[in-house]
């Protein structure tokens, strides 16, 4: 699976959402920044994620990992502004 799908898939998934994906082609890490994930704990914020990608997990996507941040929290994390 390419990085460039992965990412189109979750930024069409949340809409408004900031998104960074590496990985090697198996294995990827993602960094979601949405207004979506306010008010809603880390585990349903992951749960929306993996929702945008429906079967590709477990089969071209082996293995995800997931930092989900609200903009002030990326703000504060490493002093960008998202828009």
């Amino acid at each position: 699976m390419e990085i460039d799908a992965i990412r189109q898939m979750i930024e069409n998934g949340i809409p408004g959402s900031m998104v960074i994906v590496d990985g090697d082609g198996t294995h990827f890490q993602a960094v979601v920044v949405s207004e979506d994930f306010f008010g809603k704990s880390m585990v349903q914020q992951h749960q929306m994620v993996y929702k945008t990608l429906g079967n590709k997990m477990g089969r071209e996507i082996h293995a995800l990992s997931i930092q989900t941040y609200i903009p002030t929290e990326w703000d504060a994390q490493k002093g960008l502004r998202v828009t």
